[in-house]
């Protein structure tokens, strides 16, 4: 059948989704190795001389040289680390739900007011993610991502000293506006991997992401069970401090500006005295102009670009489910007798989900290689959409599921609503991991940014979920309906229909919107302009 009727064969062949390739065809453009590249002079590089005769170096001139010639174990090993220090700050987001109880009991405040301590950090995460991002493309990945962990660790101190529920309050908000989180981790995977050559290692960012948020409970129950409240914070402190640790010694940096910049001034005491780096060029390193308008441009793009809009909005309902499921987890579960652990332990089908999601990208995206290694310009971004088209309907089955399995005993044994709380665990990695694909091959340099839209969708609808979930559960139908804990998961799976009704449209209809995307466009022009390289721009 053709690519247009029948799933199998994704959308193919539209010119402005043309995906580079690692190494340019042009020889002379693009250095084959490390010992090539590190030979630049002023006939073999004109286009790069200024008027002052300094030569300005740039990622073709040094390409073997910058995250992108690094080993593949280099590069995996680099990946396990940050996919740790995603997982801590991760886990700082929903761990803290195991200290609603013990805060209300040792404040004498309600269950309401302690859960803004969760609310507050998720929606200043969202934000914070997104003020890091400029800093770490103008100064390095490294320093931004330590700064950030050592700012977050320290915030956990006053947590766990806290002599009353306000600081916690301050602290934690503090916390989650000092959380850098896939803005840079993101960023690092563009850093060393080709947009060709990039979706394993987006998908096991990915992984870390909403891992993270799982193991939380799961620890926290042990926690909430054995040790203090202040242990709460504690634990948070130690993980945070370890990764970063371990950051801080076992990751170089990516950003290829900077590195560009130390091998202009390595090559400057080797004797070649015009060669500089792009950041030793500029008059000023970065405006505050600029820096606006990079902190502007993700809520732009939110706004103004549908693509971004409504899978933003659909990442963001599939994350606020899992939040939603930190708070009804306990009064679904009772109903059997669990316990604080038990109830915990109940999080481990979600962690299946996600494990078994992760998994089954990997024939897609092998399919998808093997497709471009014939024909580079086969597949759109479109293309990236695909597994999704079948995974996505998992989250409103999981959720029906779910839901009518919460009649407890005698009805349905306890392991039913495990299975279908698995199946919207692979619902949701899917939509996260797809989502994100496809952005980043719709919007190429600006995907940062475009991606910045469905972080900020999660983390601050996941917040809200922190506030309305319980209430939702234990008012809906009044005091004392029988079914309070079944329909609320039954709306939710509702909405999960509509909601998942833009990935089949943009799968299909896709090109006909990024024709009138002014960014999409912007690429596609780029590109043209670079051949088959990809555009390098910031």
């Amino acid at each position: 059948m053709a690519a247009s009727s029948a799933p199998q064969q994704e959308p193919l062949g539209h010119e402005s989704e043309q995906e580079p390739k690692q190494v340019s065809e042009d020889s002379s453009s693009a250095p084959v190795s490390g010992e090539d590249s590190k030979d630049v002079t002023d006939e073999k590089h004109p286009s790069h001389q200024r008027e002052d005769g300094k030569i300005e170096l740039s990622e073709d001139d040094c390409y073997n040289e910058l995250g992108f010639g690094f080993s593949t174990f280099k590069k995996w090993t680099i990946l396990s680390v940050i996919f740790a220090v995603q997982v801590s700050m991760n886990f700082n987001t929903s761990i803290y739900a195991n200290n609603i109880i013990p805060l209300t009991e040792e404040f004498t405040i309600s269950g309401q007011a302690a859960r803004v301590g969760q609310m507050i950090f998720l929606v200043a995460y969202a934000i914070g993610s997104e003020l890091w991002a400029p800093w770490s493309e103008e100064f390095g990945r490294w320093p931004v991502l330590q700064l950030s962990l050592f700012l977050v660790n320290i915030w956990q101190i006053p947590c766990g000293l806290a002599p009353n529920f306000g600081t916690i309050i301050v602290a934690r908000f503090l916390g989650g506006i000092s959380s850098a989180g896939g803005s840079v981790t993101i960023g690092m995977v563009a850093d060393m991997w080709e947009p060709d050559d990039q979706q394993y290692a987006v998908a096991f960012i990915v992984l870390s992401s909403v891992g993270g948020s799982i193991v939380g409970p799961i620890i926290g129950a042990f926690q909430q069970r054995y040790l203090s409240w202040r242990w709460n914070f504690w634990i948070q402190l130690i993980l945070g401090g370890a990764v970063q640790l371990v950051h801080a010694f076992a990751v170089p940096e990516t950003r290829s500006t900077v590195m560009l910049d130390k091998i202009a001034k390595k090559r400057r005491k080797a004797g070649e005295t015009n060669v500089y780096g792009p950041n030793e060029l500029k008059e000023k390193r970065l405006s505050w102009k600029e820096v606006s308008v990079i902190w502007y441009r993700p809520f732009q793009m939110f706004v103004k670009e549908p693509i971004v809009l409504w899978l933003s909005l659909l990442s963001g309902f599939s994350d606020a489910l899992i939040f939603t499921f930190l708070e009804s987890f306990q009064p679904v579960y009772e109903q059997w007798g669990f316990g604080i652990i038990a109830t915990g332990l109940a999080f481990i089908p979600i962690l299946i989900g996600y494990l078994i999601a992760w998994i089954s990208f990997f024939p897609v995206i092998r399919k998808h290689q093997k497709i471009r290694k014939r024909d580079p310009d086969a597949l759109q971004p479109e293309a990236r959409l695909w597994w999704l088209l079948f995974t996505a309907p998992l989250e409103t089955i999981g959720l029906f599921g779910f839901a009518w399995c919460s009649l407890g005993p005698p009805h349905v044994h306890w392991i039913a609503p495990m299975i279908f709380s698995c199946l919207i665990a692979i619902a949701n990695y899917c939509i996260y991991m797809a989502t994100i694909d496809y952005m980043i091959a719709s919007y190429g340099p600006y995907s940062a940014s475009a991606t910045g839209g469905n972080a900020l969708a999660r983390d601050f609808l996941a917040g809200i979920a922190a506030m309305y979930s319980v209430p939702m559960y234990e008012g809906f139908g009044g005091k004392g309906y029988r079914l309070h804990l079944e329909w609320p998961t039954t709306f939710l799976a509702i909405v999960a229909i509509f909601v998942t009704i833009p990935i089949y449209v943009f799968y299909w209809k896709g090109p006909e919107v990024r024709k009138r995307s002014k960014f999409a466009q912007t690429l596609a022009s780029d590109r043209k302009a670079a051949g088959s390289r990809r555009a390098s721009k910031v």
